[in-house]
């Protein structure tokens, strides 16, 4: 490839828009265009580099056993309608209808179409196990798309789907993908963990998620330096940090605190540490037949709220909702800000962190404006909590589950997602086969997803500097550039270049040749920019002394080579990348 002859569109200011790196650094590499929100074109430059991520993933799922297939973008109502998610989803389902007055949507995922190809093709417990999967375009609605492709409305997305017979055949299935994921991310030549998740709207019992390591990510990473345990925040169990609860010390009294509408006024105010205090929030659950019910969670004062082990207490995991301020003044007497469990005007369900069961001589809400109570004592002051759960999320410096060390966080982008799923979407749609003895069972089903467009961001933001992207090589848009200085004025530049490049092509390295004839100082910050990882150099200066340049873009570092051993030294480099 002659670099005259691909379409290479460099710019030096990013878009306004663009808050992040990855963003930033595609749009001006030349590797997207911006057609609206959170919908790109993929230029020649870009669309090479998903090719590359492609055929890993490819490559790896086909070594897995996974077959091949491929499902349509648009997708009927009524199987979404069968599923249970035609109103689940939320307005993240793009929704249309066709001239007909039909309902369909842009799918954002594929169980209920796998599903129903699932019930049509297999009859037969001799048919099973099998794991279809396709590569395909994705459209979720987000309300605010941002970051570039990292979190926009359309995307590429692999995602495979596999029937088994039992549980036990399920669970080997999931071990397979799970395999066949680390090796991908490994050959992608990215930094990630693989962490156990929630299962989220997908459902299912099991799940991990393929974290790509990076300070601009959106999920935290806990994990234990000292073992292989790494979770999702969202996931992680928050020990219990006081091994027992200790007598009251001192009488319960109301203390004024003007102002102190959050616990960090209040321990201010004070004077006391802020793991002192407990923090109280108000939530509603809403049964189809009787009354609102509400619940007061109560966490340490410097813990924060985890939704997602809220969601799962008895009670509450059926859907709750934040309760507004008139529920909030019915039943403590005051508005958000000094509320508490003590001495509330009407009952409510109090569930406590396993942490603050466990306190003594707290901080909380007087239910007076301007006024908390100090000195509050579980038994003593107010009545044992109705449950006691882990509510909060885990905290650097936190007990590892093995009792041995701390938890460390990092942040991380998720690209990639295993779960197992059990029947939901097979009991759903009546998707099953004869077993042995010739009685229907349902199938058995996991799902696997990996972000195809997301894997180009998260790898720039995992990999750059201030010049602009390092590729690694597995996935870069060209291995090697080969750049003639002068191309227009020396004969022996351009034998020479020619040469090189020919070799290199020969060798099976991904080469492009630049023979635009720029000068130097441009072409060379445009391969930066772009981020090739290896350069070479060919100029008049250098040939005179039979040697040319040979840079790595991750290293920095330019070695003089002889000519005749370039197109070796350079695979060295590239190796070594």
């Amino acid at each position: 490839m002659r670099a005259s002859a691909f379409h290479i569109s460099t710019l030096k200011e990013a878009p306004n828009d663009a808050d992040i790196a990855s963003h930033q650094l595609m749009t001006r590499a030349g590797m997207i265009r911006k057609l609206a929100g959170g919908i790109y074109n993929y230029m020649p430059l870009g669309l090479r580099v998903i090719r590359k991520v492609e055929r890993i993933v490819r490559e790896e799922m086909d070594a897995a056993g996974a077959l091949e297939l491929l499902m349509p973008m648009v997708q009927p109502a009524e199987l979404w309608v069968e599923s249970r998610r035609w109103n689940d989803y939320g307005p993240e389902l793009l929704r249309l209808k066709d001239r007909h007055g039909r309902d369909f949507i842009l799918q954002p995922t594929s169980e209920e179409v796998i599903t129903d190809i699932a019930r049509n093709e297999i009859h037969s417990w001799r048919q099973l196990p099998v794991n279809f999967y396709h590569i395909q375009t994705k459209f979720r609605d987000e309300r605010r798309p941002r970051f570039g492709v990292m979190r926009g409305r359309e995307f590429t997305m692999k995602d495979a789907y596999s029937f088994d017979r039992d549980v036990a055949g399920a669970q080997k299935s999931y071990e397979i993908m799970f395999a066949a994921y680390m090796k991908i991310f490994s050959r992608l030549g990215l930094r990630f963990r693989a962490v156990a998740a929630d299962t989220g709207s997908i459902g299912g019992s099991q799940s991990h998620e393929f974290q790509v390591i990076a300070d601009i990510g959106e999920d935290l990473i806990v994990y234990d330096p000292a073992s292989d345990y790494a979770a999702n925040i969202e996931l992680a169990p928050a020990p219990c940090l006081i091994a027992d609860r200790a007598a009251p010390a001192r009488a319960m009294q109301s203390v004024p605190t003007p102002g102190a509408t959050k616990c960090e006024i209040v321990a201010q105010q004070l004077d006391i540490a802020l793991s002192q205090t407990v923090k109280s929030l108000v939530l509603a659950t809403e049964p189809k037949t009787g009354e609102v019910r509400i619940w007061l969670l109560l966490i340490r004062g410097d813990h924060e709220l985890n939704e997602i082990k809220t969601g799962k207490v008895p009670g509450l995991d059926n859907g709750y909702r934040f309760a507004s301020e008139d529920e909030i003044v019915e039943y403590f007497g005051c508005k958000p800000g000094y509320l508490g469990p003590v001495a509330t005007l009407k009952p409510v369900t109090v569930v406590a962190d396993r942490t603050v069961a466990h306190m003594a001589d707290f901080v909380c809400g007087a239910n007076h404006e301007d006024a908390h109570l100090v000195g509050v004592n579980w038994g003593r002051d107010l009545p044992e909590p109705s449950l006691v759960t882990d509510l909060r999320n885990v905290v650097e410096g936190d007990l590892a589950p093995s009792g041995q060390g701390s938890l460390a966080i990092q942040r991380g982008i998720e690209v990639g997602h295993v779960f197992y799923l059990g029947t939901k979407y097979s009991e759903a749609l009546k998707a099953t086969f004869l077993d042995e003895n010739g009685k229907p069972a349902l199938m058995e089903m996991g799902c696997y997803g990996i972000g195809i467009t997301r894997i180009v961001a998260a790898a720039i933001e995992q990999n750059h500097d201030a010049r602009g992207i390092i590729w690694p090589r597995a996935i870069a848009p060209f291995e090697v550039v080969v750049c003639g200085l002068g191309w227009g004025k020396s004969e022996a530049v351009r034998e020479a270049a020619q040469t090189i490049y020919g070799q290199l092509k020969a060798a099976g390295v991904d080469a492009i040749l630049d023979d635009r004839d720029l000068r130097p100082g441009v072409m060379f910050a445009e391969w930066e920019l772009i981020g090739v990882p290896v350069r070479i150099t060919v100029g008049d200066r250098g040939l005179a002394d039979g040697v040319v340049e040979v840079l790595s873009r991750s290293a920095q570092e330019t070695l003089k080579v002889p000519l005749a051993d370039c197109a070796t030294r350079a695979r060295e480099v590239l190796a070594a990348s």
